[in-house]
């Protein structure tokens, strides 16, 4: 029993001095008490001390004094403690193990792997998706009937009839890819397969009365070509009956129709102004191969991603006289450069059927589809007079008076008198307008916009 006494004190005072129970007081005033007793009986506890041989140990005896050195962590940090090899290696890889996780914590690292990956290079994933998209892609053709030819000869107002949608699925491929590693391009030329859609649109076959474009072009270029052959196109003109609006269905005029004199420009107009042998809207973007395109794949920089570089083996565009008319840096509509890496506004498109870049400026952050989008608008001084819009003076001519929201595109169109605009006029000029029947401009119908995905900037509209 006084074994079993004896073992649980020194359990007790371990307990005490582990847990810093006889720091404060308890323990020294103990130790000065038993320090008086032996000092005033010094031969009572001799005696005490020697017991006779065989008897059992009786009595209160003292409490065992364990010498007071601190807590473990006070040990830890006066005296210090002897640290094997082993666990200060553990201790500074944990250390350099936890920095390199709040740090690594705090990057992009998906962003960073998509733009890593979305260079156009051969082979990568942005390759595939450029060179034949895995997206249905729907065009929707809509067009003006005339509905008062007669009436317009006479100086009535046109009353324009709006008729579709023509809706056409358009399967697209880049073939004859070649990459530059000299200046990071890549050439390709341009194939489109427009197949119509009938489930989602009207007849293809409807009836449309329109201008007749061939004889608008003869007659608007015979004051250029001298007295004698503009003598002469007037009286072929008149004998041959031609008249200044057609019959066609919707189909001829999107894909093409025969036309006299669209076939003898084809044989006699110089090469870099000859028109194709017939006569129809949409007939060079289905399945032919004309441009030679080149763009910039990224792997030198993203600030001109998906810009072109070339078309045509030229730098500039031949229809303009000078810049910014003239330039090409612009994107051919897969891509754009990364708005979160070169912190523009504005990007910058080229259309072919428009001839020229059109600048295209950031109004929000969106979400289409649970994606995120940035949403780009065409601005509305894009088309018309440098009045509002100094960039277009190189577009204006002497040939018409310039106004907003209209632009004259027929140097590029075989010198035939087209001119584009916003779809029923939306945000061109009053007169624009009211010079017609029939139109109504809506935001939500006739605006022009992108939706761009901001980290891989493609095309999401």
């Amino acid at each position: 029993m006084g074994l079993e006494k004896h073992y649980l004190r020194y359990g007790r005072t371990a307990r005490d001095h582990l847990l810093d129970w006889a720091t404060c007081g308890r323990g020294r005033r103990q130790q000065q008490q038993q320090q008086q007793q032996q000092q005033q009986h010094p031969q009572q506890q001799q005696q005490h001390a020697q017991p006779s041989q065989g008897s059992t140990a009786t009595g209160r005896r003292s409490r065992p004094h364990v010498t007071h050195r601190g807590t473990p962590l006070s040990m830890l940090i006066s005296n210090g403690v002897r640290i094997s090899n082993n666990r200060l290696a553990v201790i500074i890889i944990g250390i350099i193990t936890l920095i390199l996780g709040i740090i690594l914590s705090s990057m992009p690292w998906l962003d960073y792997f998509i733009l890593k990956n979305l260079r156009l290079w051969n082979d990568t994933l942005s390759y595939h998706y450029w060179q034949r998209p895995g997206v249905i892609r729907l065009t929707k053709l809509y067009i003006y009937n005339v509905t008062n030819p007669d009436g317009f000869l006479r100086g009535e107002k046109p009353h324009l009839q709006e008729v579709g949608p023509f809706v056409y699925r358009e399967d697209m491929q880049k073939v004859n890819v070649k990459f530059h590693e000299n200046n990071y391009t890549v050439s390709y030329q341009h194939k489109k397969i427009l197949q119509f859609v009938p489930e989602l649109s009207i007849d293809k076959d409807t009836p449309i009365t329109t201008p007749n474009i061939p004889l608008l072009t003869l007659t608007s270029l015979s004051p250029k070509l001298g007295y004698l052959l503009s003598k002469t196109i007037s009286v072929v003109v008149t004998a041959a009956q031609f008249k200044p609006f057609i019959n066609v269905t919707a189909e001829q005029l999107a894909f093409g129709y025969d036309d006299a004199l669209v076939s003898l420009a084809h044989r006699f107009y110089p090469k870099h102004m000859r028109p194709m042998e017939r006569m129809g809207l949409l007939l060079g973007r289905n399945g032919t191969l004309t441009e030679v395109s080149s763009v910039k794949t990224g792997m030198d920089s993203m600030d001109q991603f998906g810009y072109i570089d070339q078309l045509n083996g030229l730098d500039h565009l031949p229809h303009w006289s000078e810049p910014p008319c003239t330039s090409i840096a612009g994107s051919e509509g897969s891509f754009f450069p990364p708005r979160e890496l070169t912190k523009s506004e504005v990007v910058h498109i080229y259309d072919k059927d428009l001839c020229r870049i059109i600048p295209l400026k950031y109004v929000e952050s969106l979400e289409k589809d649970g994606i995120a989008a940035d949403l780009f608008r065409l601005p509305n001084n894009s088309y018309g007079d440098s009045a509002h819009n100094p960039e277009n003076k190189c577009y204006d001519t002497s040939e018409y008076e310039p106004i907003q929201g209209l632009q004259n595109i027929s140097p590029c169109q075989y010198g035939a008198p087209v001119y584009i605009s916003n779809p029923h006029f939306f945000e061109s000029h009053p007169d624009l307008l009211n010079s017609v029947e029939g139109l109504k401009p809506e935001r939500e119908k006739h605006e022009t916009y992108f939706k761009i995905q901001p980290v891989s900037e493609y095309n999401n509209t």
